[in-house]
C-alpha cells in the first residue's frame, strides 16, 4: 500500500492554517518528498511523520514557494543523526541551488546525491520504484512526477511443479532472479504471471495545461495537479503567469482517465477553493479540493 499526505497545498506565500507546497509518499518504509515549501517541517510534526526516513526529495522547480523549506529540513534531518544518504532530483541546476541554501546548513552528517533533469521526460528507478519526470510549461523549467509501483505477476505453481524444480527455488524465481540447476537454466518468466496492475500517483504544478500532463498521468490512481484559480475571471491571469484553473486541471484529469484528482497550490487570494468544486465535478466528477494534511492510502488491486 502507497501512503499519501499532502503536508502543504498554498502557492506564492504561507496563510494561517495553509502552509506552502508539498507532498510525502510513504511506501513500504521509503518516504519520497516532493516540493519542500515554508511550513513542511510543521505539517509533518502534525500529521505525526518523521524526518529522518526520507530517501528522496523531488523538486519541481526552483521558485521560493516551492523550496524555502529545505534549509531548516536538512538542519532536522542531521539533528536528527541522520547518516543515509538523501537523494535530491530536480531540473538542471538543482546541485548549485541545493548548495546555495547550504550556505546557512553547511555541516551535514549524511551524503547528498544530485540527480539533474535535462530532458523531456526521464525516468528514475529506485528500489521497489520509480519515478518519471516530465517537463511542463512554467515560467522556469518546471518538471511533474510520476510515481510509480509496479507488481509482479502471480507465482503459478502449478508451472513449478511441471518444471520438477525444487521449491527451495521457488521464492528466488519470484524475486526475479534466475537459477541454474541441474544443467539447467530457470527464468522467472517461466514461472510468472502476466504483470499485475500497480499503483501510480501524478503530481503537477505550476504550469499551463500541455499534452504530456495528460499522456504521463493516464491512468493514475490519483492525480494532484495545481489549481491556482477557481474563479471564472481569472482566465487572462493563468496564462499571462503560466498556471492552471480547477477547469482546466479538471479536463486534464478527464483526458488522462484517472481515478481521482486533488487540486492544490491555491492563489494566497483563494480562501475557499470547496466553493467552486460543484463547477469543476460537472466536468470531472471525482474531482476533490485538497487541503493542508489531506491523505489516503492506496492498496494494490485484490
Amino acid at each position: 500500500m502507497l501512503d499519501v499526505c499532502l503536508l502543504g497545498t498554498g502557492g506564492m506565500m504561507p496563510l494561517p492554517n495553509r502552509w506552502l507546497t508539498s507532498l510525502m509518499l510513504k511506501y513500504n518504509g521509503k518516504n519520497i518528498l516532493i516540493d519542500c515549501g515554508e511550513g513542511t517541517q510543521i505539517a509533518l510534526k502534525e500529521k505525526g511523520w518523521t524526518f529522518k526516513p526520507i530517501e528522496t526529495i523531488c523538486f519541481t522547480h526552483f521558485h521560493a514557494d516551492h523550496i524555502s523549506g529545505l534549509a531548516g529540513m536538512l538542519l532536522t534531518m542531521g539533528n536528527a543523526q541522520r547518516t543515509e544518504q538523501l537523494t535530491i532530483v530536480g531540473p538542471k541546476g538543482v546541485e548549485y541551488v541545493v548548495n546555495s541554501l547550504r550556505v546557512i546548513a553547511p555541516e551535514l552528517p549524511f551524503p547528498i546525491r544530485f540527480i539533474e533533469l535535462t530532458q523531456k521526460t526521464e525516468m528514475l528507478d529506485f528500489d521497489g520504484y520509480s519515478i518519471e519526470a516530465f517537463k511542463v510549461n512554467h515560467n522556469v523549467v518546471c518538471y511533474g512526477y510520476s510515481f510509480h509501483i509496479r507488481r509482479n505477476g502471480m507465482f503459478q505453481v502449478e508451472k513449478a511443479m511441471e518444471l520438477d524444480l525444487p521449491r527451495m527455488y521457488w521464492h528466488k524465481l519470484q524475486k526475479g532472479e534466475t537459477i541454474s540447476y541441474d544443467e539447467r537454466i530457470y527464468t522467472p518468466e517461466m514461472v510468472m504471471g502476466p504483470e499485475r496492475k500497480g499503483i501510480k500517483v501524478t503530481y503537477c504544478t505550476d504550469t499551463r495545461p500541455v499534452k504530456i500532463i495528460s499522456e504521463c498521468a493516464k491512468g493514475a490512481d490519483l492525480f494532484i495537479c495545481e489549481g491556482m484559480y477557481g474563479e471564472k475571471d481569472k482566465d487572462d491571469k493563468a496564462r499571462e503567469f503560466k498556471h492552471m484553473t480547477f477547469y482546466e486541471a479538471a479536463a486534464l484529469a478527464k483526458e488522462a482517465n484517472v481515478e481521482e484528482l486533488w487540486l492544490t497550490h491555491y492563489s494566497p487570494s483563494l480562501l475557499r477553493p470547496e466553493e467552486y468544486m460543484d463547477a469543476v465535478r460537472e466536468i470531472f466528477p471525482k474531482a476533490k479540493a485538497g487541503k493542508d494534511l489531506k491523505s489516503t492510502v492506496i492498496n494494490f488491486e485484490d
